[in-house]
């Protein structure tokens, strides 16, 4: 739940102002579903390797000859880009907060959320998970106070009409990436032990939160602020709405969400590193999480041309993901998690999505 929760839930309501209701409840529908399936397929490589990260299962199922390490180590060059990158806009993010909310410079902001956020990770999954059940619950309830404000305030009708394929498909690009929880999934079955239903629970209940936090987040942002929405975030509409004491209660689901994706992010890649380089568990810390404070000091400027390499390593990787799933699958013979729902066409289903997303996010809306 705390991967999927982010800025990408806030960005969901300026595009879905663009669409009438009917689209956005059928696309956070599919988009569920869809999603679901592509997490399940994951779950099910992870477990057919004895709960292992992307990078150990892709050299173990795709990688083979005599490219088989430098290609394993290009995977984890790119995967570990990736994932950087990501975390340290996290942390320019919160500096953002900070700066802000308490008048921080952008270092001290920094290294606070960084030594709030690595410690946490430090200790291990199990402090992990204890700190991410206790944020995104608080996040719900912050939601929850957001939406009694905004039915309790003036409203807007919502949107109706069809607005075009375009739109639509850059809706789903959001919401799908809203939903995505890919490099934690290999927690979850490591995290469970390999206990087939449990996975497959806490997958689709998870997904099924951040689904609902969507769609009610986007639906008072819509009826609080109606056709003025901006591209400045929903939490900034609704501020100027219902009033000034909304920016402290965004300020706190920002950080709460920054935190736990934070959290996810940097133990996954811990591990990766662990798998990949054998070095031990505080090793494997650091060197998954100090690059990330290292490049933000930099700051944001420079992260544009990274980033989009990092969104093409994703699709890339998702792709690769599937064909090493398709290849275990065979090997295997027999599907513990998926089933039916893990053949080839719901393998090429997700392939397609996963391509449609990618082309959706470059769509401008009108």
């Amino acid at each position: 739940m705390g991967h999927g929760v982010g800025s990408g839930i806030l960005s969901v309501p300026f595009l879905a102002a663009h669409n009438s209701l009917r689209e956005i409840l059928l696309i956070i529908g599919f988009c569920y579903l869809f999603n679901v399936v592509m997490h399940l397929i994951i779950a099910e490589l992870s477990y057919n390797n004895g709960g292992r990260q992307f990078v150990s299962c892709l050299d173990a199922e795709l990688f083979s000859g005599r490219l088989k390490k430098i290609l394993t180590w290009t995977a984890f060059i790119a995967l570990g880009v990736s994932v950087i990158v990501n975390v340290s806009a996290f942390l320019t993010g919160a500096a953002a907060v900070f700066r802000s909310w308490f008048g921080l410079p952008d270092f001290a902001g920094m290294l606070l959320f960084y030594g709030i956020g690595a410690g946490v990770v430090f200790i291990g999954m199990k402090l992990v998970g204890i700190c991410e059940k206790i944020a995104v619950s608080s996040m719900i309830a912050v939601v929850g106070i957001l939406l009694v404000a905004t039915l309790l305030s003036e409203t807007s009708p919502l949107p109706s009409g069809w607005h075009g394929f375009g739109n639509a498909l850059a809706l789903f690009s959001m919401i799908s990436f809203s939903l995505s929880a890919v490099m934690s999934t290999p927690q979850v079955v490591k995290g469970l032990e390999g206990d087939t239903q449990k996975i497959r629970g806490a997958i689709a209940a998870g997904l099924a939160i951040n689904a609902g936090l969507i769609l009610i987040i986007t639906i008072m942002t819509l009826l609080g602020t109606g056709k003025n929405i901006t591209e400045d975030g929903a939490l900034v509409d609704l501020a100027a709405h219902l009033g000034g004491w909304v920016s402290v209660i965004g300020y706190i689901f920002t950080l709460l969400a920054l935190a736990t994706s934070f959290w996810a992010n940097t133990l996954n890649l811990r591990d990766i590193v662990r798998e990949q380089t054998h070095w031990d568990v505080r090793t494997s810390w650091l060197a998954a999480s100090l690059p990330c404070l290292v490049i933000a000091f930099f700051g944001a400027a420079t992260f544009v041309g990274f980033t989009r390499f990092a969104s093409i390593i994703q699709v890339v990787t998702g792709v690769g993901i599937i064909i090493a799933y398709h290849l275990s699958r065979k090997r295997c013979g027999r599907s513990e998690l998926v089933g039916a729902f893990g053949t080839l066409p719901f393998q090429l289903l997700v392939v397609v999505c996963t391509l449609l997303a990618s082309v959706g996010a470059m769509i401008p809306v009108k």
